[in-house]
């Protein structure tokens, strides 16, 4: 039940009144016995200012009170504070570290970042080859930025052979999964003739 809660905490307007506050003190007392995907949901809240006070050097806190318990999903978002420098000091070295610890941990969303890092060489050296290997990841974990990244590699022949086909349906799929850039581009090969 709190998780459901939890998630129509994110989608609607009610987290402000008493009863969600007495529910974001229960959360709290949740992360301090060391839930970490709790830790990593109120860290979320934080950052966002959904539910409470927008607090990004507690959500960073709690992002890091999560990484360090073992949260994949609490590496990769403080990997996109250090990366963006929101909340603590840029610094794409550690942004690196943060991600590969979350893509290690098996959460796809931090292998598209660190794909994405690798593809530009913030913070490593330029690798189109690893950043190919890490969207192939993190689009098999279903995730969208993942698959269209890995798409636009296909399409402009980075890291991979250029395969218009594959990469039409690598943005479908990253199209399915909502992501509006992804449906574009997926349109634009198709209209080429592409399939």
């Amino acid at each position: 039940m709190k998780n459901i809660f939890i998630i129509i905490c994110f989608l609607l307007p009610i987290c402000s009144n008493p009863a969600v506050a007495q529910s974001i003190a229960d959360l709290e007392k949740q992360c301090e016995r060391k839930d970490f995907v709790v830790c990593t949901i109120l860290g979320l809240m934080y950052d966002n200012g959904q539910g409470v006070k927008q607090d990004k050097f507690k959500a960073e806190a709690l992002y890091t009170k999560a990484c360090d318990g073992g949260n994949a999903g609490g590496c990769s978002n403080l990997g996109v504070m250090y990366a963006s420098g929101q909340g603590v000091k840029q610094d794409k070295f550690k942004a690196v570290a943060l991600y590969t610890k979350a893509c290690d941990g098996g959460t796809a969303l931090g292998c598209s970042n660190l794909g994405l890092m690798y593809s530009n060489g913030d913070g490593v050296k330029q690798d189109k080859f690893k950043a190919v290997e890490l969207y192939t990841k993190a689009c098999d974990g279903e995730t969208a930025l993942g698959c269209s990244n890995l798409g636009a590699m296909y399409a402009n022949g980075e890291g991979v052979k250029s395969d218009k086909s594959i990469a039409f349906r690598l943005f479908g799929k990253a199209c399915d999964l909502k992501l509006e850039d992804a449906c574009k581009n997926f349109a634009t090969l198709q209209n080429q003739g592409v399939r």
